[in-house]
């Protein structure tokens, strides 16, 4: 059991599945840590995320493995892990976090202090996020064991349902966090910006969350066809009609209670000629302009530090042209940053088992193979309204089946 493969950035728009070094219990700095495993992963999935390292959107290096969403079955214990056992199934956060450190202790685990040299906060499989190394392979080391992983209580039962619970290491609780932080409850009126799976993740959960009316917005049609068949409301933004105008249109009214951003840096504009040209802060301004006074904006898409290919150079160093000052004259309150998963995953885990949520329908999931994997990304980048699972060793297919 010495070999591994995993999905490797190669260049702007590339990736590919190279051989790489079998995991070890050790750090990134190349210390032994006793409180990890190795996992052999089960499944590990394409993120809207990891689009922005291979369009050479972030400073990513050549060779980086891929991927921060991981669920898997512990093949080997470090000697310091207590409450795990090999052949657990297990989700992964895709937060590294000690806990130990305070942001850790006060459930803040996107921000731990501990994991990354250069920052606050880790992640498998990205740039600028403590080096360790991605679960888009066969075989993938996860820290802190004990803490990070979720196990799930019934390995024949979560297999059934893998394709669901997939969704718990990163895009189920950052859409449900989209939705908490925007103040989403029953009778709400909801608007999410962006139909891609963490877009349709926030939905399903405005909806679990007892919405009475969940509107999604996208500059791309074909994107909007799948939700509105799931019985979602839909604003199609490459049309010159603009989104306040359609709100209007569904809610007799231009204006929601709680409005999620699930689109991030790559935004485009609005209309027939916008929605051809990028412009990063259309969607924030937007919300602001159809989020009612006090109102709560959610933003859990993602925004970076430094940009090589933004449009402009403000936008180089993550300085957009936002209209604070109309955020701050309607009371706005707003929430950003990577989604704590651990202060949601075991909940939602639950919704999952007892059928409370059926994420895997919603966001499209297709299952592909580790070779499949440059075919996923390529598809993905063009807008295939579909999350793309990967699986290693065949394992969901068969469980699933």
């Amino acid at each position: 059991m010495s070999s591994n493969r995993g999905v490797a950035y190669v260049r702007p728009g590339a990736v590919e599945v190279r051989s790489i070094d079998f995991p070890t219990l050790s750090d990134p700095r190349g210390r032994r840590i006793d409180h990890g495993v190795i996992l052999r992963v089960v499944s590990t999935n394409i993120c809207g995320s990891d689009q922005h390292m291979v369009r050479g959107r972030t400073t990513a290096p050549e060779g980086l493995i891929l991927g921060h969403e991981i669920t898997g079955e512990v093949i080997e214990l470090g000697r310091d892990v207590e409450t795990l056992a090999k052949g657990d199934l297990v989700s992964v956060p895709f937060n590294v976090a000690c806990g130990r450190c305070r942001c850790c202790k006060e459930q803040s685990t996107g921000v731990c202090l501990s994991v990354n040299p250069a920052r606050a906060g880790g992640a498998y499989g990205y740039v600028d996020m403590g080096g360790w190394i991605g679960g888009q392979a066969e075989y993938v080391m996860v820290p802190y064991a004990d803490f990070n992983l979720l196990k799930f209580p019934d390995k024949a039962q979560a297999m059934e349902k893998i394709r669901d619970l997939t969704c718990l290491s990163d895009i189920l609780p950052t859409g449900y966090h989209g939705a908490v932080s925007a103040g989403v409850g029953p009778g709400s009126t909801v608007y999410v910006a962006g139909a891609g799976p963490v877009g349709l993740a926030a939905a399903a959960s405005a909806r679990l969350l007892g919405a009475a009316a969940v509107i999604v917005g996208d500059v791309n049609p074909a994107r909007l066809r799948h939700p509105q068949a799931l019985g979602y409301e839909v604003v199609d933004l490459s049309l010159d009609a603009g989104l306040g105008e359609q709100v209007a249109q569904i809610l007799g009214v231009p204006e929601v209670d709680c409005a999620v951003d699930a689109v991030g840096f790559e935004a485009r504009g609005h209309g027939h000629a916008g929605a051809q040209v990028e412009a990063p802060a259309t969607v924030l301004n937007s919300l602001m302009e159809v989020t009612r006074a006090a109102g709560r904006i959610g933003i859990p898409g993602l925004y970076v530090t430094e940009d090589p290919g933004a449009v402009d150079n403000a936008a180089r160093t993550g300085s957009l042209s936002i209209r604070l000052g109309l955020g701050w004259a309607k009371s706005h309150s707003f929430f950003t940053g990577q989604t704590p998963v651990m202060k949601y995953n075991r909940a939602l885990m639950q919704a999952i088992l007892w059928d409370r949520i059926r994420i895997a329908e919603t966001v499209g999931v297709e299952v592909i193979s580790l070779d499949d994997a440059p075919r996923g990304y390529s598809e993905f980048d063009a807008g295939a309204p579909k999350k793309f699972v990967i699986d290693p060793h065949g394992l969901v297919a068969r469980g699933a089946a």
